[in-house]
């Protein structure tokens, strides 16, 4: 797993929190008793359940030591748990198990949805939205970039950074364990304060496998540098200096 910084991620709060409040608006559950929040993060995904339904005992969960410290300061009236999402099984089933964003981190999701649907108690549902553009530009780059004579040998092998799939492979798992399934994608447009933005927002997430492989400081400023370089043509600037950033989702419920 990448190495996680709060302050990072949280630099596009509104832009990463805006998947989890569409995928909480689509959820049919009126008033699930307790709800888990899978790779949860900063909290800030935990917080937009906890306002859906005040009433709900809360666990957000994630792998991330500073990711769980930075929840528990900014909403220490919920409940907080270091655990991996891969290996992690319910003590009691749980009337909501939610994932924001997360899932493309954990490998094998043949083995890791059932798994995870295993945990839905009678009732209930299992949401998760995972992104859905590996193939676009930033994403192909960095695997290019990468790949070229100046970086190649710092990553070997390539880092193995993103585990998501179609829906037809999610809805292929899940139709014969659950009563309904929904699938359904969206493309979001954000506004982005140039190049530097996208660099800012990868920085945070899809490129953390990508900098922990590089061996100081430097190096990493140099491989974002030649990052930005690639990036540059895919993105020319609004006439207000702004680039738009497309970027897919794919969201899942499956109800038990």
């Amino acid at each position: 797993m990448p190495s996680w910084d709060s302050t990072e991620y949280l630099r596009f709060s509104s832009e990463r929190t805006q998947p989890a409040i569409d995928l909480v608006a689509r959820i049919g559950l009126a008033a699930p008793r307790r709800i888990v929040d899978l790779g949860c993060g900063p909290g800030n995904s935990t917080v937009v359940l906890a306002r859906r339904w005040p009433a709900a005992a809360l666990v957000g969960l994630d792998s991330s030591s500073s990711m769980i410290a930075a929840a528990q300061k900014a909403y220490p009236a919920q409940t907080w748990l270091a655990a991996d999402i891969a290996t992690w099984t319910a003590p009691a089933p749980f009337d909501l198990v939610f994932s924001n964003a997360a899932l493309q981190w954990v490998p094998d999701h043949a083995r890791l949805i059932p798994q995870l649907f295993a945990q839905v108690a009678a009732g209930g549902a299992f949401a998760f939205q995972v992104p859905a553009n590996f193939e676009a530009p930033p994403h192909r780059l960095m695997r290019e970039v990468g790949a070229s004579p100046a970086w190649r040998a710092h990553f070997q092998p390539p880092p193995r950074e993103w585990h998501a799939h179609a829906p037809e492979f999610y809805y292929d798992l899940l139709a014969p364990l659950a009563s309904r399934v929904e699938l359904w994608t969206t493309d979001y447009v954000h506004i982005l304060d140039g190049v530097d933005g996208i660099v800012g927002w990868y920085r945070g997430t899809g490129l953390r496998p990508w900098l922990d492989a590089l061996p100081d400081d430097s190096t990493r400023e140099h491989f974002l540098a030649d990052y930005r370089s690639a990036l540059a043509p895919y993105f020319p600037p609004q006439p207000d200096g702004k680039v738009l950033f497309p970027f897919k989702r794919l969201f899942v419920v499956a109800y038990r």
